[in-house]
């Protein structure tokens, strides 16, 4: 079975929740007889043009268009309709305008589904004129997947699809992550020091920094930021503004350190308060190497991946008092620490594992390729209509006799 994916964006230019979810879903599908392609922009002039990962293929395409910060390309419209010819199965990823176009100018006529990683956030002049667009292309495909049914339950789009909407979680593979050794782990002991709270993610507008440096600064604790983004440096100026002093910030780490650093972390706090945050794969990987986590309540898939007092502690949005208590909890309770880490890991493996995912997404190819079939046949006049169809009236009255 051959399925294309068309995001905007894809390894190895950018390295994001939803081209990680993307890639351990590709690889993973790999195991299962799924051959997976990528068709994605990129930046890079020079950059080559089909990149081989692991289990599946990369093909990009130059741009350097955008409007309203959403990647254009009229070029990639013709590769795209290529593409889509030599496919079984049509994936996109939500949202991204461009793909809507796509699908919809070159009228692609190939079971599709779309997997629904967010709604629009930001944007609302554009997101008004855009909404005539988004409700053709989604009414078009074959199925919507939403990541989590929390995120089915409070968006007002899915809700009106919820004939064609299924539910697959975000998964990951324990096996594509590095095993850090101990003499990596010492190295971050020796950096750090331990215990300390842990953040990974991009520095954005969603994620909530502001919130977690007055928490820290409340509470006294270490925390280690992992990553970097366009806020970056107003979040550093703003802990050294707040006199906040237990804040390290590692910038963008290989792998194994990322490991490394959540397995020494005493938990991870995500305080994204924004809906742009829909499900949260740092969370993921905290609950895959059986730490607990805090996170805030905000509708979407955090609250589904973290179960509050299950799998650690959900927190009111833009509250830094509550984060503090949470913090303070964590920091506190050795054995709340164990069990919530332990059943962490434990809801990873039934509900979160790469396989699980790629299994879901196959039944999901399959049935729309099914139904596809059925349709298709449905259209075709059999060999007795089309005798009929060109009968002479005699014809007919014989036939009858």
């Amino acid at each position: 079975m051959r399925v294309l994916h068309f995001y905007r964006t894809y390894l190895p230019d950018t390295i994001g929740g939803a081209e990680q979810s993307i890639y351990h879903l590709c690889r993973a599908g790999a195991d299962i007889g799924v051959k997976n392609k990528i068709f994605a922009l990129t930046r890079i002039r020079d950059a080559q043009r089909i990149v081989q990962l692991e289990g599946h293929e990369v093909e990009r395409s130059f741009n350097r268009m955008t409007f309203a910060s959403v990647e254009l390309s009229w070029r990639a419209l013709r590769e795209f309709s290529r593409l889509a010819a030599q496919a079984d199965v049509i994936h996109y990823h939500f949202p991204w305008p461009m793909a809507d176009i796509a699908h919809l100018a070159r009228r692609i006529n190939r079971p599709s589904i779309v997997t629904y990683h967010a709604d629009i956030q930001r944007q609302k002049l554009l997101l008004s004129l855009y909404r005539p667009l988004m409700r053709r292309f989604l009414a078009s495909v074959d199925r919507i997947v939403a990541t989590s049914p929390n995120y089915v339950a409070t968006s007002d789009v899915l809700r009106k699809h919820l004939d064609k909407v299924e539910v697959v979680p975000l998964g990951l593979g324990r096996a594509y992550y590095p095993s850090p050794d101990e003499a990596l782990m010492q190295t971050w002991r020796e950096r750090i020091g331990t215990p300390f709270f842990l953040f990974v993610g991009v520095f954005r507008y969603y994620k909530g920094l502001p919130v977690l440096i007055e928490a820290m600064k409340r509470t006294g604790y270490p925390v280690v930021f992992v990553g970097d983004g366009p806020l970056g440096s107003k979040i550093r100026s703003l802990a050294i503004a707040k006199g906040v002093t237990n804040a390290h910030f590692t910038g963008m780490i290989p792998e194994a350190d990322k490991v490394a650093l959540v397995k020494l972390s005493r938990a991870m706090v995500f305080p994204s308060p924004n809906r742009a945050e829909a499900f949260g794969m740092s969370l993921l990987e905290s609950a895959m190497l059986g730490k607990p986590m805090i996170s805030c309540e905000i509708g979407t898939g955090t609250s589904y991946v973290n179960l509050h007092d299950e799998t650690g502690l959900v927190v009111p949005p833009n509250d830094p008092d509550a984060l503090a208590d949470a913090m303070r909890r964590l920091w506190e309770d050795d054995c709340a620490v164990e069990q919530m880490g332990r059943r962490a890991a434990l809801r990873f493996e039934d509900q979160f594992s790469a396989h699980r995912t790629a299994q879901s997404y196959r039944r999901i190819y399959e049935a729309v390729l099914a139904e596809r079939a059925v349709t298709n046949f449905a259209a075709v006049p059999n060999q007795r209509q089309l005798t009929r169809l060109h009968a002479t009236p005699s014809d007919v009255a014989t036939e009858r006799q």
